[in-house]
């Protein structure tokens, strides 16, 4: 029983070890040190040529020869700066573009054509030579108004109109940040790094020596000044509309998108208003990069893996995709619309198994485009604020019933046979083995909230291996107990066995099964409640978990009462099935599980999911439980075979 113990904590140690697994991501080439600082000051100049040439030029013709003069010096920069970085493929691509542009300078084309391809080109440097690209924490935009009036307004005014009393004889004069076509044109980014690193030709100064934060927070602050009237408008469409909110999933996004890029997706007047509630609120997109963000976005980066021939990337973000976005809202989902969720769970199988199966591109995408319109449909019920408290107590009352049932049910039945067997001594290792799994339970809630990421692949390699382990120890004990329910067999065993083996480390492996079927069960719950929480409804939270908690005692109360007063060999029959019934389920649950964190393959099958018996529709699911029903079956029915022998 020691070698069986050791098996656990071997287990539990290697499931633990998975809390640090990062998700998936790709990772993008590195750019050194130098040529960071080189593309920052192409781009920065690119930026300000694709805002400001209006201001040289109009109609094909210079109508301010110092702009015009910057214009043609700017881009004969920029070429210099991309020629001096290190070679890479894409390089050769970015001096055509330079040559383009400044070939478009020269010709004095419309202002339309410079901010395409400057901006074009922006972008094609930032994609070969990536550089830090958005704040690593969410900007404090309400403190950067202290920080514009006492570095900024002097110069720019205080309302950002460039009238300040410093600006009087400068020139080229100070941005007014309150001019709207300048401002559809400029990025977060663009602001943040003129901040950073001042603009050469011009009387703006570096302000390097402000924390990041401070920079990041004042570039959101004077980005918004030409729409700070559209906020309220803006954040209605935010909260509103999910296909908004996936434009802009992240930091990322946001302070790199111009209004002018965005509105060509969702027209001008809805990008002038989301932009003002964005760069007033920044802190709108973290909560907006939702698990259903999350899952769109790898989604449609599997989808584009897939295109260009990355067939592993596609299965990793594929598989992301539900780890960690769309599973953890399930419980929610499920309390809203099972429905629902029952039917985007077949979509992303599907294109899992799309991918696996190396479909054409073209059917892979049309899969991917159906679970992008789904998720669009999950975050519409979700963003209901209608009948959210009654959601989250059906959510929370839902899961603990589910996943404390199973570890009640075992637990219970080994509280039983020890009072049977008057072995109320060994009681104590039982109880030992669930406290310490619901103390580890907090531990681990504690840790995947305050010091590490426990990432979807991590929680279902937990998961799995804990239901498979837990299958083998029950389908061992399953067939133990038909063994002994003859009352003959039990006398013998009691008389001859019993005493003997719980004196030799037996006891540990009575506090080991307590533990691993409890903490698989609170590891899950906890995760579920996790996704589920949020302080306004969390009344409805705790009140949820406390009927379920009341559903589980008395379930228990009744089990060990009316367990003493069974017959000796009908107690034995019974919990025979029981236990052997549990591990068919675990069965069916462990492989789900791993199958879900990409440890094993997956074929779908036309069936219903059945999660209270651990049913999952796909071959090796149903697979592995027909092979432990078929074990139980063999050992019961050779049991009767062997007495009439």
């Amino acid at each position: 029983m020691s070698l069986m113990f050791r098996n656990l904590f071997f287990v539990a140690v290697l499931a633990l070890a998975g809390l640090t697994s990062p998700s998936f991501s790709r990772a993008a080439p590195a750019t050194s040190a130098d040529d960071t600082k080189t593309v920052q000051v192409a781009w920065r100049l690119l930026d300000y040529v694709a805002v400001d040439y209006p201001g040289a030029v109009q109609n094909g013709k210079v109508v301010s020869d110092a702009e015009y003069a910057e214009m043609v010096e700017f881009a004969a920069t920029v070429e210099k700066q991309i020629t001096s970085l290190e070679d890479r493929p894409e390089k050769a691509q970015l001096l055509t573009g330079t040559l383009s542009l400044k070939a478009a300078i020269a010709d004095k084309a419309t202002p339309e054509r410079i901010a395409r391809d400057a901006q074009a080109l922006a972008g094609a440097l930032l994609s070969a030579y990536p550089v830090q690209l958005a704040p690593t924490a969410v900007p404090d935009v309400l403190s950067a108004q202290r920080i514009y009036d006492a570095t900024c307004a002097s110069c720019h005014g205080s309302t950002g109109d460039g009238k300040g009393s410093a600006a009087i004889g400068l020139d080229p004069p100070p941005i007014a940040f309150r001019d709207l076509g300048r401002a559809r044109e400029r990025s977060v980014f663009g602001l943040y790094q003129v901040i950073g690193q001042g603009l050469d030709g011009t009387s703006m100064p570096s302000f390097a020596h402000l924390p990041e934060q401070q920079r990041w927070a004042l570039a959101f602050y004077v980005g918004g000044f030409a729409f700070e009237d559209r906020i309220k408008a803006g954040e209605k469409i935010w909260k509103s509309e999910p296909e908004v909110r996936a434009l802009v999933p992240d930091l990322a996004a946001l302070v790199s998108l111009t209004p002018t890029a965005l509105s060509k997706r969702i027209g001008e007047e809805k990008a002038l208003n989301v932009t003002a509630y964005l760069r007033s609120n920044p802190a709108a997109v973290l909560s907006a990069a939702s698990p259903i963000a999350i899952s769109r976005k790898r989604l449609r980066e599997a989808d584009e893996a897939y295109r260009i021939g990355k067939k592993q990337d596609a299965e990793k973000l594929a598989l992301s995709a539900y780890l960690d976005g769309f599973e953890t809202v399930e419980p929610l989902l499920a309390a809203r619309d099972n429905a629902l969720l029952t039917r985007v769970e077949k979509e992303m199988i599907a294109v899992r198994s799309a991918i696996a199966a190396r479909e054409p591109a073209v059917s892979v995408s049309a899969k991917v485009a159906t679970v992008v319109a789904s998720l669009d449909e999950v975050e519409r019920v979700l963003s209901d604020d209608q009948s959210t408290a009654t959601s989250t107590f059906v959510g929370a009352f839902t899961i603990l019933l589910r996943e404390g049932l199973e570890a009640l049910l075992i637990v219970a039945a080994m509280i039983a046979f020890l009072r049977k067997a008057d072995r109320t001594d060994a009681l104590p290792w039982v109880h030992g083995g669930w406290i310490a799994a619901l103390a580890a339970g907090v531990a681990t809630w504690a840790a995947a909230t305050y010091l590490i990421s426990v990432s979807g692949a991590s929680r279902e390699l937990t998961e799995g291996f804990g239901a498979v382990l837990a299958t083998v120890v029950l389908l061992w004990v399953g067939i133990w107990l038909h063994g002994k329910s003859q009352a003959d067999e039990w006398q013998k065993f009691i008389h001859q066995t019993m005493s003997k083996a719980l004196s030799k480390g037996s006891l540990w492996f009575l506090f080991g099964l307590s533990f691993l079927v409890v903490y698989r069960e609170v590891f899950e719950t906890i995760l579920f409640f996790s996704a589920l929480w949020n302080p306004e409804t969390a009344m409805a939270l705790f009140a949820g978990a406390g009927v379920a908690a009341g559903v589980l005692f008395a379930v228990g109360w009744v089990m060990l009462r009316y367990s003493q007063r069974l017959p000796i060999g009908k107690f034995f029959a019974y919990s025979s099935i029981l236990i052997s019934a549990l591990a068919v389920v675990l069965a069916g649950k462990g492989v789900a599980a791993l199958q879900e964190a990409g440890l094993l393959p997956l074929t779908p099958l036309p069936l219903p999911k059945i999660e209270l018996f651990g049913i999952y529709p796909t071959i090796e699911s149903i697979a592995a439980q027909a092979v432990v029903l078929g074990i139980v079956l063999f050992a019961f029915r050779a049991k009767p075979l062997a007495e009439k022998n």
